[in-house]
């Protein structure tokens, strides 16, 4: 299956997803920037919140594609240490690389968030969207953050995946929904016929057209 963008991605998601439309506790947290896109249909078609999770990948020095790790809102740090013993990272190199990330995540909490504060997650269903998944490191930090607030469901909802991380990932939450797991997977832009980077203007713009469609207490408790 080939994507026509990230819109048409979160249309298709969201219909796999229908059975948690019109429920109360529902919320939809993307993962910035290109999970947003696909956040805001889905979120628009289930009537439902949409609010973001920040999450960096710690890519590896000279080849960034490739995760050693991932960071999230909630000092969430996940390393992986398979990736790490092979190329030989050392703690050095790992704790520039997180530093680096951290200012990121922190001025992307500033930019998208402002004033407003994060979500109470406890007893909320959680529905984690992205446009698709590699490595699935960065959605795993994303998990780990937001099991520390204690939902009461945590679902992850991607277009695309690849298989031996749709595998690894769909036993660690209580569902997962995935439209395509190609093999061979290769990335996830192969799987879409455009596929843009994500603009922090444009992740501004849906959120406040998503927070414009519903009451501002849906976001809090």
């Amino acid at each position: 299956m080939l994507f026509k963008d990230r819109t048409a991605a979160g249309q298709i998601l969201a219909k796999k997803l229908a059975d948690y439309a019109n429920r109360p506790h529902v919320l939809v947290l993307a993962l910035p920037r290109g999970g947003v896109p696909v956040g805001f249909e889905v979120a628009k078609a289930l009537n439902a919140p949409l609010d973001v999770l920040i999450v960096r990948k710690l890519g590896v020095p000279k080849n960034e594609e490739l995760a050693m790790g991932a960071i999230a809102s909630g000092d969430v740090r996940i390393l992986n240490q398979g990736i790490i013993n092979q190329i030989q990272i050392s703690d050095e190199v790992i704790a520039k690389v997180t530093a680096q990330e951290q200012r990121e995540l922190e001025r992307r909490e500033r930019m998208y968030r402002g004033d407003r504060p994060f979500p109470d997650l406890k007893e909320k269903i959680v529905i984690l969207v992205d446009d698709g998944l590699a490595t699935g490191a960065t959605m795993w930090a994303a998990v780990l953050a937001v099991k520390q607030k204690q939902p009461k469901e945590v679902v992850i909802a991607v277009p695309v995946a690849a298989p031996e991380t749709y595998e690894e990932m769909h036993n660690n939450v209580e569902k997962m929904i995935c439209a395509n797991t190609p093999t061979p997977f290769c990335s996830v832009g192969l799987w879409y016929e455009k596929f843009p980077q994500t603009t922090d203007d444009e992740v501004r713009e849906l959120l406040k057209k998503a927070s414009n469609n519903h009451q501002p207490l849906l976001f809090g408790k």
